[in-house]
């Protein structure tokens, strides 16, 4: 299972492109005009938000550890478990499901900030974005989860990633595979029912709250300048592409003939929305800064961030309303997406050279 990491290349030829167009003596910079971000509120939200997911990732190992404890006083044997103590597993497991889709949107909500910031990009990996080492040695992710059965699950993929494929099943190596288990007692087996392997659901959950804890630790100590703002815009900002790609090969678009085992509890649509709320409170900071450079611009780039965002809403809204998109419709939405994404890039990416602040790779 990979998660494609998130790239760079659009930003950097913007980058390189108006690079060679220094700013003149007249143009105002951010010494010139004295800083006019107000990047306090951009450092609030992200803690904000890094409480609530901590909170979540909490309630997530704990249905994950009762899950466990059912598991051990069946001795593993999973029959058994079903037999005994269906109830309490189907609780603990749902608990375990809906911790995870409160979590998940959370981490969204703060990747533009994460992933976009040099200081804070490796926890988006760990996370959320990095793939495994069997798949993807480059961008794999830089840990092992060790289960508490002593066996050892060397760079599987990002955390959410694991613990998704575990909670609904579509990895077959994290589950009981021979078993049924209608956890919600419908009388059918639907999409996403089954029994993890507690050892795998527990490891992984203990890890994600550690890993929740230290990003909780580094945002707390980390100091917001100008640069890490524009930064986190020019590099997460034209990102569409991936993002609806990943859509267009879920089973959102594609249905059972997909084999992505991702991203199949939460629309990327809906990711999308959050990762762009994030960056909406990005810009807000450094707008009084913008202003002092030029004001209309400052309202074009704010207004073009909204729009994009609701030309995302409005997909994801008929997309909850029972339209199926064809994987061309996805293609010819990520187009428009991307081209709007790299026109509001470009336009950042251009103002940041006229102020002199300098864009991280």
């Amino acid at each position: 299972m990979v998660r494609t990491p998130k790239i760079f290349i659009v930003s950097l030829i913007l980058i390189l492109l108006i690079g060679a167009c220094a700013p003149a003596s007249s143009t105002p910079t951010a010494e010139t005009v004295g800083s006019q971000a107000d990047l306090g509120g951009i450092k609030t939200y992200l803690l904000s938000k890094i409480g609530e997911l901590k909170s979540s990732s909490t309630d997530l190992k704990s249905a994950s550890d009762k899950y466990y404890d059912l598991a051990k006083v069946n001795n593993f044997d999973y029959a058994s478990l079903w037999k005994n103590n269906s109830i309490e597993a189907s609780k603990a497991l749902l608990d375990a499901k809906s911790a995870w889709l409160a979590a998940s949107p959370l981490y969204e909500q703060v990747e533009g900030i994460v992933a976009g910031v040099p200081s804070l990009a490796e926890y988006d990996v760990i996370l959320d974005a990095g793939g495994s080492g069997a798949d993807d040695p480059e961008s794999a992710v830089p840990f092992d989860i060790n289960l508490p059965d002593g066996r050892v699950l060397p760079k599987p993929g990002n955390l959410f990633g694991v613990l998704e494929t575990t909670l609904w099943g579509t990895n077959t190596e994290y589950i009981i595979a021979d078993m049924d288990a209608d956890l919600n007692a419908n009388g059918t087996l639907d999409f996403g029912e089954a029994l993890p392997n507690a050892n795998v659901l527990k490891g992984t959950a203990d890890l994600l709250d550690s890993y929740v804890t230290e990003i909780d630790t580094a945002a707390q100590a980390w100091e917001p300048t100008e640069s890490d703002a524009f930064t986190a815009l020019v590099v997460m900002v034209p990102t569409m592409s991936e993002y609806f790609e990943s859509w267009k090969n879920s089973r959102f678009v594609a249905g059972e003939a997909s084999t992505q085992s991702d991203f199949v509890a939460i629309s990327r649509l809906s990711d999308i929305q959050d990762i762009l709320s994030s960056l909406q409170v990005v810009y807000t900071g450094i707008k009084p800064l913008i202003v002092t450079l030029n004001t209309d611009q400052a309202a074009q780039i704010e207004n073009d961030l909204g729009s994009l965002k609701s030309f995302v809403a409005d997909v994801y809204q008929q997309e909850q309303d029972g339209k199926q998109y064809t994987a061309e419709e996805a293609d010819q939405l990520g187009a428009e997406a991307q081209n709007r994404a790299t026109a509001i890039a470009g336009q950042i990416s251009q103002v940041a050279a006229s102020l002199g602040i300098a864009i991280e790779e």
